[in-house]
């Protein structure tokens, strides 16, 4: 059924898109063995552990890229340190 024209690569967005329509939708649970959880490269992290493993892609994505590379930016008046310029920019905001 084609209201809009729009279309979804992922069974999901489309069940969630079709709410806007109030058309009937139902989003399909994952069983407990679907999960695939992501762990973090770096040994030494806590997230390097299958029991505390990030839920998805884009979440361990986030994770390294914040906390296991290099601290570039920091903030002067505090000394911390951020592996990204717009979490410094932002942290350096609430000093204005």
């Amino acid at each position: 059924m084609w209201i809009c024209n729009k279309g979804f690569q992922r069974d999901q967005n489309l069940q969630l898109h079709q709410r806007g329509h109030n058309l009937p939708w139902k989003l399909k649970q994952r069983n407990g063995n679907d999960i695939r959880k992501r762990v973090c490269p770096k040994l030494s992290c806590v997230h390097n552990d299958p029991k505390h493993a990030l839920d998805d892609l884009t979440g361990i994505k986030k994770h390294f890229s914040r906390k296991d590379v290099e601290k570039k930016w920091k903030c002067d008046r505090f000394s911390k340190k951020y592996t990204i310029q717009s979490d410094c920019k932002a942290h350096m905001k609430i000093h204005n």
